[in-house]
């Protein structure tokens, strides 16, 4: 993922969550998150992305995507679909902290960033005015499939230890508008 900020990589989870990573990557080889943005900003929460409106609102072509169990937590630099009314279709996001009580609430991690971790903190940074947009704009200028991915060692690490409960208050969950 080339962004205004720099790179980032992510590993798909194509074989555990198919219909979600497929979904994903079906959009990625047909340039549709080329030039969107990541539209809202929640430090210490996610950043999230995939809407052709930019506005949280927008979706693309193609039906909603039903649930799909992951067997990955929401942990940082973990990648799930937003999702609204039960329903989800291009919107992502990129989780910043261990955001475990969304696993409870059937969004789908389909794939975790392996290097470019400070460029999502980059992102995270970035000033927000209302409804968390940016106030300058952050690009995806394109997605592209890479066949090797040089790994990041913290990251794998992490995707192994057990699932840990959170005890922090629940935050809004990264739904569409």
């Amino acid at each position: 993922m080339q962004t205004n900020y720099g790179n980032i990589y992510l590993e798909v989870f194509e074989k555990e969550t198919p219909i979600h990573a497929g979904n994903f990557l079906t959009k990625v080889d047909a340039g549709k998150y080329d030039k969107l943005t990541f539209h809202r900003i929640v430090p210490n929460f996610v950043i999230q992305g995939g809407d052709p409106q930019g506005s949280g609102m927008g979706s693309m072509e193609g039906p909603s995507l039903s649930d799909e169990k992951s067997p990955f937590p929401e942990i940082r630099g973990t990648m799930a679909m937003a999702r609204s009314n039960a329903a989800s279709n291009c919107q992502f996001y990129i989780n910043l902290k261990d955001n475990t009580f969304l696993d409870q609430q059937k969004f789908s991690t389909f794939a975790k960033v392996v290097k470019g971790m400070d460029v999502v903190d980059k992102i995270a940074a970035v000033k927000t005015g209302p409804n968390d947009k940016p106030v300058e704009p952050v690009v995806m200028t394109k997605l592209v499939r890479v066949s090797s991915i040089p790994t990041d060692k913290v990251v794998e690490k992490k995707m192994v230890e057990p699932e840990k409960k959170s005890t922090e208050p629940e935050k809004k969950s990264p739904e569409t508008k």
